[in-house]
């Protein structure tokens, strides 16, 4: 199931709740990462 969202989050808020896929196909969700430090990046393409 894709999902996309029109809703902006701004600098210093807090991200939504989501779960993605890694590359190797596993899930992953931000509560997954909950106590550590994250920096999120989104890469558009196929690799």
């Amino acid at each position: 199931m894709s999902y996309v969202s029109s809703e902006k989050v701004n600098v210093g808020e807090q991200a939504p709740p989501f779960t993605l896929h890694q590359v190797g196909g596993e899930p992953m969700s931000l509560s997954d990462l909950q106590g550590t430090p994250a920096v999120l990046v989104f890469l558009r393409g196929f690799f």
